[in-house]
């Protein structure tokens, strides 16, 4: 019913829609945001990880009487103390559910909320009327390339943040740049005259650099550098001291479904969110040699191009490879394996190192039965999502973590977890 609408009415209708009731939720809510230090997350990957980091440096190095904080994500909404998982399989959440979130924060007396900020969710005009007082950029690469018919488009619609932040009203706002990203120029332009920090590894130019500040983290992997960096530049803009900001960083053991490790012994197991080819490849090289890799792919009916690009790196970095159903929606899950084999390389497909089995239960078992010592399990697509999605709606109930304790306890016994 939706595609026929959306074939029969022009779009600028849904858009002047959306922003209609972007309108009424700012407006039935009393423009929550304008009493309220808001920064913006956005960026192809890292989103979720990052705004974790925000928030635990703003709650930890603050002291109670400069303000309480909320944060919003993929992982979870949270304002103060109390904490919900985010069951809306909706990364950024519409209408007005957003003003009602930063209505509650303000009534808790939260000073800060910090937002992920998702292109699709631009798109639909659910940043609009939330007065920005920051903006950082992770980074970019290819995602989300048929909902916004190309990439410059997707690159624009990231870029919609800045141009809200530059509007803005609001004193001291500010804008946190990866310039070691090759569009870090574009969105830095779009909010020029505005403070910023940059961050990077490769480029010496930049304000904030790991050995410049003297960076240690427990997170594993290159990625997770770039992503407390970028919290570092937040948290200085906030005149929060450096050290402070590594201390917090310090102690930060995992985030939820990024690259959190389930299990560790008799083998490793590691259950992470990678749904973009840049992702995926830098979870895989973060973990190393011998990967027994549990892998679908993005949800049915959409991002079809990057199914092979997925199976090629995997092909590349998997000592072993499971192809398993994740959410195929309305889409038969047998073609969207399919997609993803067809980028297999030759010499793994000649070498039979991969199996494909639909059921993602049966799949995880069938990684753990392998798994020998020195081996890593890696399931990604999915992280700490409360749901899988299936055909005509429906909706069953999933963790990749609890699912994995389950299949490993068949096996091994209770302890060993």
């Amino acid at each position: 019913m939706k595609s026929l609408l959306k074939k029969i009415i022009p779009s600028f209708v849904f858009s002047w829609y959306h922003l209609l009731l972007a309108f009424l939720g700012a407006l039935i809510y009393g423009f929550p945001s304008r009493k309220l230090i808001v920064i913006g997350i956005t960026g192809t990957n890292g989103k979720s990880t990052v705004v974790h980091l925000i928030t635990e440096i703003l709650e930890k190095a603050l002291r109670p009487a400069q303000g309480k904080v909320a944060s919003l994500s993929s992982i979870k909404f949270k304002i103060d103390k109390e904490e919900r998982l985010n069951m809306l399989k909706m990364t950024m959440p519409g209408r007005f559910m957003i003003h009602h979130f930063l209505n509650e924060a303000n009534e808790v007396g939260c000073k800060y909320a910090v937002l992920e900020v998702t292109s699709e969710g631009i798109k639909q005009h659910r940043h609009r009327f939330i007065d920005f007082n920051g903006a950082v950029f992770t980074n970019l690469t290819r995602e989300h390339l048929e909902a916004h018919k190309g990439f410059e488009n997707y690159k624009k619609a990231k870029g919609k943040l800045f141009k809200a932040v530059k509007r803005s009203k609001k004193k001291n706002k500010f804008i946190v740049i990866n310039a070691d990203d090759k569009h870090a120029d574009y969105f830095t332009k779009l909010a020029e005259g505005v403070r910023r920090r940059t961050y990077g590894i490769d480029n010496k130019e930049v304000d904030i650099r790991p050995d410049k500040i003297k960076l240690k983290i427990s997170l594993p992997g290159k990625f997770n550098i770039y992503n407390s960096l970028a919290a570092v530049g937040v948290g200085l803009l906030q005149d929060i001291s450096l050290n402070e900001i590594l201390k917090v960083l310090k102690n930060i053991k995992e985030i939820p479904g990024r690259m959190e490790s389930v299990i560790k012994e008799p083998f490793k197991v590691f259950v992470d969110y990678a749904h973009t080819p840049d992702a995926l490849e830098k979870v895989y090289k973060a973990l190393g040699k011998r990967l027994i890799c549990v892998l679908g792919s993005c949800g049915g009916g959409r991002d079809k191009w990057k199914r092979p690009e997925l199976g090629k790196i995997a092909s590349e970095y998997c000592h072993q490879i499971i192809l398993t159903n994740e959410d195929p929606y309305d889409e038969n899950p047998e073609l969207i394996l399919k997609d993803i084999k067809s980028g297999f390389s030759e010499f793994q497909t000649q070498n039979s190192k991969f199996q494909k089995i639909l059921d993602r239960r049966e799949a995880i078992y069938k990684a753990l039965s392998l798994a020998k010592k020195d081996d890593t399990v890696i399931i990604t697509g999915k992280g700490c999502e409360p749901w899988m999605c299936v055909a005509n709606g429906k909706k069953i109930k999933w963790d990749d973590r609890k699912v994995v304790r389950e299949e490993f306890e068949k096996i091994y016994g209770k302890q060993k977890l």
